[in-house]
Parts: structure tokens; sequence; C-alpha cells
């Protein structure tokens, strides 16, 4: 039996959490024309909301309970999950993957999107314009999970800490459990690899042979939107 941990369920001092971080990365952006970036960032930004908006109309549930926030890189963008979700950030990071096949149908010179999935500390401020932002390790480690050199399309890399993170995740939900064994979820032997910095990291790759967007607890776990 999983044990909660209220720490994890709930703000910690100094506006601190533990949570999944997602960061999407737009393979090779700085190399596209000036109004190819601007044309695929703003389709990306569009299929993205309206993949989310889907999946809270599915799990009836308010923006909040699956996201804190998102922080803009330029080429991409990072998504911190609520805490309460911490271990969904895999599969979040999967249903992502799968809609980026729709934009390389569109849109010819897209070359695809590196996805990493960690779980790390951030920390909440409120930033000049006024608007809640987010900094702190968790971030940083999350980004060094796209220097892996071995890292191909239509797989997300997953840091260790997420993969146990997921593994909680899915032994708390049994239906999500037997719904990636269904979908046929894939992963690698652990990389362990050193950043640019000297420091050591682990992680896998991880797919799905069958692949979708599934929506977040609070829904009908059998519910996975139909491939078109």
């Amino acid at each position: 039996m999983v044990k909660k941990h209220r720490a994890n369920m709930t703000r910690k001092k100094n506006n601190e959490w533990t949570t999944d971080i997602l960061l999407i990365d737009i393979i090779n952006f700085s190399k596209l024309e000036v109004k190819y970036q601007l044309e695929i960032i703003n389709f990306l930004t569009k299929s993205y909301t309206s993949m989310i908006e889907k999946m809270l109309e599915n799990s009836k549930m308010p923006l909040s309970s699956l996201i804190l926030g998102y922080i803009s890189t330029g080429d991409g963008f990072y998504c911190i999950l609520n805490p309460k979700l911490k271990g969904y950030g895999t599969i979040l990071g999967l249903s992502f993957n799968y809609v980026s096949e729709y934009i390389s149908k569109k849109y010819s010179y897209f070359q695809g999107l590196r996805i990493a999935v960690h779980t790390g500390k951030i920390y909440e401020f409120i930033d000049i314009l006024g608007h809640k932002n987010y900094i702190g390790d968790g971030l940083n480690d999350c980004a060094r999970y796209l220097e892996i050199k071995d890292y191909t399309i239509s797989t997300i890399m997953v840091s260790d800490t997420a993969y146990e993170s997921l593994k909680i995740f899915l032994d708390r939900y049994k239906n999500f459990n037997s719904l990636l064994i269904e979908r046929e979820f894939k992963y690698s032997s652990p990389y362990i690899f050193e950043d640019k910095h000297g420091y050591k990291k682990e992680g896998r790759l991880v797919w799905l042979r069958k692949a979708g967007i599934i929506n977040p607890p609070n829904t009908n776990f059998n519910s996975m939107l139909a491939r078109t």
C-alpha cells in the first residue's frame, strides 16, 4: 500500500514544491526563418491548449488541478504539474508527443519535439508583471535530460526520479497501470551520462507503441481519445 505523504500534497515553506516538470523543446527551432518560428509556435500553442482543455473537460477538473504553470523558453516551454498528480507527468509527456505527430504532417519543416520529464523542486514567486512564476534546480535538472545523444523521436526522456514517481502513481491508480499495458508502454534500460557541468545523470527513454492522449485521474480511466 502506498503511503500518502502530506508534504508532497501541499505547499511547503518558502513556496517550495516537489513535483513533475516537463520540458518541451522544438528541434532546430533557432535554424528556422522567423516567419516559420512564429507559425509553428502559434500552432503548437493552440494545439496543446486545445488538448489540455479537452482533457480537463473529460476529467471534469479545472486547469489548476492539473497544472501549476507554464514557463516559455522561446523554443518551447516548461509545464509544471500540480504536486497532487506527481507521477502523471510521464503520461502527459507521452500525450504531448502524440500530438506532435499531427504537427509534423501539417508542416514539412517541423522536425519534431524533444521532451524531458523530471521530478524535482521548484519555487513559486510573483514576477515583475504580477504573475506567478517558478525557479529552482528542478527546472535546470530537467533541461539536462535533453542533452542525451541517443535521443530518438517518438520517445521521451524520463529522469530516474520521474520514473520512480511514475511507478508510485501507477501503484496508486491501478487502472492507469492496466491502460499503459494495453497501450504497450515500453522503456529502455537506464542511460547514465554526464551533463555539461560534469554531474552524473540517469534516465530512461519511454514510449507507447499504441499512442494516444490519456486523460488525468478523476475520470473514466479507460477513456483515451481515439486516434483519428
